[in-house]
């Protein structure tokens, strides 16, 4: 709802921009606090965060291309990352394929590394999903009339620097994920006290925030649901991300048992 943060004169600070980087800064902070705790080499961790977000805004940013083909015009609207348009879930895929590669080089065990980087994704999300608030992006669909959740809809005036349309009472899935994404957040930050074994927290983020998305799938107004189906394609992947948390909780769950059986 303030896409520009600062504008004097043709300079402008984007509110996205400012809150994504602050969502950065606030995921590798805590990267490097778990990290310790785990016992990784804080270079280590300096390296699989950086290559990581580079690899993950790459993959965002293709996979929104791919989505939304009609919003580029020219070369520059492909590299403007700062206005806007970047999709979740590409950056997961972008940043999984670089960490993986960077984890086997470095020796450093996949679910310890896991547990790290979902307590650490989800709070920079949750800042970031403010940052759509500002943008407009990844907005909701329109609230209907009779709906019991018309007072809490929230309505974009129109802006050049905003994606959302413009006067229309909408859904306001950007602020309730971000709010969901803190939560979620806390709740790690509270089991990793007590973790029992490597991969319970992974686990627990792809579950939780695979069950966050799925539901508020169906409130967004930017994807559309695929024919016959009636499901977005951040739907599938989210009960992808549900499958894969159980499997690897179970698994766990199970080693750990086995070691404490010995």
């Amino acid at each position: 709802m303030f896409p520009d943060l600062i504008k004097i004169g043709d300079f402008t600070i984007h509110t996205y921009g400012v809150l994504v980087a602050l969502g950065l800064i606030v995921s590798y902070l805590t990267a490097l606090y778990f990290g310790k705790k785990e016992s990784i080499d804080t270079k280590k961790i300096d390296n699989l965060f950086t290559f990581t977000i580079i690899g993950g805004l790459v993959g965002a940013r293709i996979a929104y291309i791919i989505e939304h083909p009609d919003q580029f015009k020219n070369f520059f609207d492909y590299i403007a990352v700062w206005k806007g348009g970047i999709d979740w879930f590409g950056a997961f895929i972008g940043g999984a394929l670089v960490i993986i590669f960077l984890l086997k080089k470095y020796k450093i065990p996949v679910l310890k590394a896991g547990d790290i980087a979902g307590i650490s994704v989800i709070i920079g999300h949750a800042v970031g999903r403010v940052g759509c608030t500002a943008a407009g992006c990844c907005y909701g669909k329109p609230v209907p009339p009779d709906s019991p959740f018309r007072d809490l809809a929230i309505t974009f005036p129109h802006h050049e620097h905003s994606s959302a349309p413009a006067g229309i009472p909408l859904y306001p899935t950007q602020p309730a994920e971000a709010v969901g994404n803190f939560l979620i957040f806390l709740f790690l930050f509270f089991i990793y006290r007590k973790k029992r074994f490597d991969g319970q927290i992974f686990s627990l983020y792809l579950v939780l925030y695979g069950l966050e998305r799925f539901g508020l799938e169906f409130w967004r107004g930017v994807t559309p649901p695929i024919p016959y189906i009636g499901l977005t394609w951040n739907q599938i992947v989210s009960l992808g991300m549900v499958a894969v948390g159980i499997i690897i909780y179970l698994y766990g769950r199970r080693r750990n048992e086995a070691v404490q059986s010995v």
